[in-house]
């Protein structure tokens, strides 16, 4: 559990760099060093927390969670298994957008400062529909992760469960 833990605070902070450096390419002006950088960081970002999920994935089925303390409804239950697998399949599946849309616009792109590979005949129309869908989910992204937060907190102020300290390893114990 402490590997499964360390990796969903990792993918975290991944996130946010992610999401903050997409968000301020908008203030640099194209082409510039700080636009590159801003989008490099995005790209190598967002291929990192796809496979950190492909770990987290196989994590999740080599380990079951500690159980909740007390028993959650079942309808609890349900909507959290709900949330976290649409998690699992918007974090797999922007990358995935991400890079295939980059691939299609036939133009030099970067990972890790790296060189990727590009289309030798781009198809720019269909990159920007690949594109438009993971803008999209995105947005989309925003209220499920803030749907899981809200119900994180919820859980520990209301119900007064467990299940929010089982993932923060600094806080006390119950």
């Amino acid at each position: 559990m402490p590997m499964q833990i360390r990796l969903h605070w990792l993918v975290a902070i991944l996130l946010v760099v992610t999401c903050t450096t997409i968000e301020l390419r908008g203030l640099a002006v194209p082409g510039t060093p700080v636009w590159y950088v801003l989008v490099v960081t995005h790209f190598s970002c967002g291929v990192t927390v796809f496979v950190l999920m492909i770990a987290r994935l196989f994590l999740r089925w080599r380990h079951t969670s500690p159980a909740i303390e007390p028993k959650p409804a079942k309808w609890q239950t349900g909507v959290a298994h709900l949330v976290h697998s649409l998690i699992y399949l918007l974090l797999l599946t922007l990358p995935i957008l991400g890079v295939y849309s980059r691939y299609l616009g036939g133009k030099e792109w970067f990972l890790f400062g790296l060189p990727m590979p590009f289309a030798e005949i781009a198809d720019r129309p269909q990159a920007r529909t690949i594109i438009g869908w993971h803008k999209t989910l995105a947005a989309f992204g925003y209220w499920l992760i803030g749907l899981h937060a809200a119900a994180a907190l919820f859980h520990h102020y209301i119900v007064k469960d467990n299940a929010l300290v089982r993932m923060l390893p600094w806080l006390n114990r119950r």
